[in-house]
Formats: structure tokens, sequence, C-alpha cells
């Protein structure tokens, strides 16, 4: 479901400064009350007024927070999925972050994914230190990143982490919210603790806690402290007429996990049980399923073929309990002394860790244990970062894989693109098409005169082979013989092409469309490796 809850950006906003954080007001003098006139005779001494204190909320409740705060400022490269031969669009942006233990600093994935050159800045020092990425998890938007220089760490303080921030209880979010490069300080009260899509990847969801504090660009990867603790990390809110004054924070579960992940020198990434399930409250519904009237158990609605339940869970299957802990039917459990959907148990977990399920199965009890991993067709549906768009360039005929950076860049209406997209893990189309290879564009030549129509379509085969993947298509070109004869999925005549022409035809294009390189068939290609390889 498309939300429109947008990642708070890290784009310099040419505004004017508010200053967030006021002195402290002093309480006003109490006013003395006048003389009542009368005659001139001596009167009793007035009585001592005693003051009453009025209490001041401390200036710094969470101490001295800026000498733990860095300003990030990062240089990136936005890849151009319209001309995936170009470098992209250079862009900059400014955020925050903050020192933890082992002289790193913890910021958003989103402060510095695509970066080439990161710097870092710290209160009362005019100097720029260049800041290497040590690991980043796109999925949960979080990064930790290191200066190398020997006296920036000196006299900083690192933070230290606190748990889960109780319900109207008050925090307070730090940052350079519009670019500023003065510490800023908002307060606010934890309104929600709840799920919530994260939007720097648009696929993953993960335990986020719901502030009334002002997150402002500028904020991202700042802390958001409590009692002289981090609680949470400032990372995305509402914009426009959906909502005000909303933000969100990661919580300390999240970070915990991120910094347990990295410990061994690698970032795997969450794991994914890939199975869809329906909650549990008609009571009519549970008779039929033989479900006692316990309040307990959600049912298996599906299970993705290419995830770690493929074979182990099956629809129909109803859960009972996680890894000890009771599914209610609602899909919460108690963890920690508070309720949270039952996946939560699981994001706490690691590659290669096992969940065991009491479940039951055609009335009958029985136990299961899963070995987790992350399913890799989810990655479509999500926003990639630090990667080269993958691509074949063929004739002029621009082909490329479907996915979500590929889509936005386009802004496609296409009805069958947009079904092959949405419905490519719930109706397992990967299986025949582990890549959607789609003619994104035509770079228009005398060669592919009147192919426009084409535009937009889906590969099926090649001289009657299927085609599965990019690499297949990029194979099936180069083993070509003098046609290519290209089916699209759906009616329609074939899209058909001279090889001997497009050969002749290839440094024309290249020429007048500046392509560097006709393909790029490496998913895992960083930016940096790509740009070593076209020096």
């Amino acid at each position: 479901m498309k939300r429109i809850i947008i990642v708070t950006s890290i784009a310099l906003l040419l505004s004017p400064l508010v200053q967030a954080q006021q002195d402290t007001p002093q309480p006003p003098l109490e006013p003395q009350a006048p003389r009542a006139p009368g005659p001139s005779m001596s009167s009793p001494p007035a009585q001592a007024v005693v003051p009453v204190p009025v209490p001041i909320a401390p200036p710094k409740p969470n101490g001295p927070v800026q000498k733990s705060l860095a300003r990030i400022t990062a240089t990136s490269v936005e890849p151009d999925y319209r001309a995936p031969w170009n470098a992209g669009a250079l862009q900059r942006g400014v955020g925050a972050g903050f020192v933890i233990g082992g002289n790193r600093i913890m910021t958003n994935a989103h402060v510095v994914a695509n970066s080439r050159y990161v710097t870092v800045e710290r209160d009362g020092d005019p100097n720029k230190y260049p800041a290497q990425v040590q690991f980043i998890a796109n999925d949960c938007d979080l990064a930790v990143i290191t200066v190398s220089a020997p006296d920036f760490f000196k006299n900083m303080l690192p933070l230290k982490f606190g748990g889960i921030p109780a319900l109207e209880s008050t925090v307070s979010a730090y940052g350079y919210p519009i670019g500023g490069e003065r510490m800023s300080v908002t307060t606010g009260i934890v309104s929600r603790i709840d799920f919530q899509l994260y939007t720097h990847s648009s696929v993953d969801q993960h335990l986020a806690i719901q502030i009334s504090a002002q997150i402002n660009p500028g904020n991202s990867g700042g802390p958001v402290m409590q009692d002289g603790k981090v609680v949470g990390v400032a990372f995305q809110g509402y914009s426009g007429d959906v909502a005000q004054g909303v933000a969100y924070m990661i919580p300390t579960p999240v970070i915990n996990r991120f910094l347990k992940d990295i410990s061994n020198g690698h970032y795997d990434e969450y794991p994914d049980m890939a199975i869809t399930y329906a909650k549990l409250q008609n009571p009519a519904q549970r008779r039929f399923l033989g479900l006692q009237d316990d309040d307990r158990g959600v049912l298996v609605s599906s299970v993705v073929a290419a995830g770690p339940s493929d074979g182990i869970l099956y629809p129909g299957d109803v859960l009972l309990t996680i890894d000890g802990h009771p599914i209610a039917s609602d899909a919460n459990v108690e963890l920690d002394g508070e309720r949270a959907q039952f996946e939560e148990v699981v994001e706490r977990k690691f590659k290669g860790d096992k969940v065991k399920f009491d479940i039951l199965r055609n009335k009958q009890p029985m136990t299961v244990t899963i070995p987790l991993y992350k399913p890799w067709p989810y990655s479509i549906q999500g926003h990639s970062y630090d990667v080269r768009p993958r691509y074949v360039l063929y004739g002029g005929l621009l082909f490329q894989p479907l996915s979500l950076d590929m889509l936005e860049a386009y802004r496609t209406s296409d009805l069958r693109l947009r079904h092959f997209f949405e419905y490519f893990i719930l109706e397992q189309i990967y299986l025949q098409h582990p890549d959607v290879i789609v003619l994104s564009n035509i770079l228009p030549d005398p060669i592919n005169t009147y192919l426009a129509p084409y535009r937009g379509t889906i590969v099926d085969e090649v001289n009657g082979k299927k085609i599965r993947t990019l690499d297949e298509l990029a194979k099936a070109f180069a083993e070509a013989p003098d046609k290519l004869v290209i089916r699209m999925i759906g009616d329609g005549p074939p899209l058909v092409l001279d090889r001997n022409k497009v050969e002749s035809a290839r440094e024309r294009i290249k020429a007048r469309y500046n392509v560097m390189k006709e393909q790029n068939l490496e998913a895992s290609t960083q930016l940096a490796q790509a740009d070593e390889k076209t020096k």
C-alpha cells in the first residue's frame, strides 16, 4: 500500500532559520501591594514576605549533547535510470549524527546513501573532517560512519542507549534542521509505538515510535533523548496536509539489533518468514477451524516459494505460539512487558537463526522450526542504493529489469507493468521471470523507427527462446543470427531487428547519445567500483 510518509530529506532548504531553543524565561517579579491611605500614626512593622519558589525545568535535561553531536554533509550521486550509462545527478545534503562507543558516529542510512564524499563537523570546531561509511543498513535506515583524523573524537562524549520510552513521556530531538549550522532541539511526547513502513527502502516495516517533536530536513540521524540516554534516531515524518506535528524515530530495539548484526564486520540484513496471514477474531471462523475460545491464533494465508517457510508452513495453518510467546487473535504477543506484533520476535533474530511455532494444521497440533534468511524477490519492490542500474542497450533499445526505481524514473501507468510489479511476490511471478525485462526506452535512430508502441512492454522470448534474466537477453543478442525476433508478453506482432543494421549503427548511436557502456549486468556493482571500471 502506497504511503504518503516521506523520509526527512537531507536536502538543504533555502528558508529562514527559526531558533528552536529559547532561553528559559525568568519568573516575573511579584508586585508589592500599595499602602492604604490613613492617618499619620505609627503602624506595626510589615510582616516579611517569604517568596514561594517557582519550579524551573533544567536547561539541559540530557546533558551537554553538543559534545556528542555531529553535523554531516554528504555529496552523493543519484543513479540515472533513464540513461543508466551516465554517472547520475550530483546532490548535496545535510544531516545529523551522534557519537557512540568505539569512535563511531551513528546516523540514518538515507543521510549517506549513494555518497561519494562525506564530511563531519563538531561543535566549536571550524574544520570539516572527511568521514568514511563503515556499515549501512538500507532496510532499517541506519548507518555507522567513522573519522580517521586522530583528534576528531578528542573531548567528544559517546552517548548511551536507553529503552523504549513510555507513552505520553517527553523526549527531545537534536539535529541541524533546515541546514542550520548550530544545534537545534525540539521537544515532544511519545504518542504511538507500532510497526511502520520505513520509507527509505519503501518495502521494509519495523518497529517505530511516533513523537510530536518537530522533525525537519536536517534532523535526520540525530538522537532523540530522554533522561540523558538515546531512545531513538529521528528519521521520517508526515508532510503537507496529511498530518501536522507527527514524526517518527527508530527505537532502540532496532538500533541494538543493527549494532549486533555488524559486530562480525558484515551486515546481513533482516530475515523474513515470507508469509501473509489473517487475524482470527471472528467467533464463527474460529469454530470452523477447530480453535478454542481463548482469543489465540492467526491464519496463514500464503507462503512465498522463495522464502524460508516454504514446505514448512502451508496456507490454512493456524499459528498459536512463536518461540513460546502466545499469539493473540489480533496477531500481537507480549514482549518485554509491551504488546507487539508477533513479527517483532523474528525482527530480533539474525540470518541463520531459527524460529519455532506451535501450530494447528487440519485441527491437529504440531510444532515446526523455520531457519531464517531474507528472500530475494522482495528486493525489486524496494529502493536500491549504492548500485549501478542493470541494463542492456541494443540497437538503441534500452532493456531494464523491472524495479521500484525504474518505475519511479519513468512514472509509468501501464497496467501490465503495474500488475507484474505489485503481484511479483503474491502471484510468484519470479518463478517464471526472475527478471521482468522491460523495453523501457528507445534512443531514436533509423534502425528503430516506428518501434515506439513497444515502449513499456515486457520481453517474453527472443528467436523462440524464453528469456528469464537480463543475462539471458544479453547472451541472446550476442549469439543472434541475421534476424532478431523479440516477442513481448501480450497480444501484438513481434519486434524484429536486422542484426547487420544494428551492428552498423552501434557507434553512431553511442556517439549521438554519449553512451559510454552498452550494458551492465552486475547487480552488486558498487558505485565507486563502477566508476573505476569506466575510467
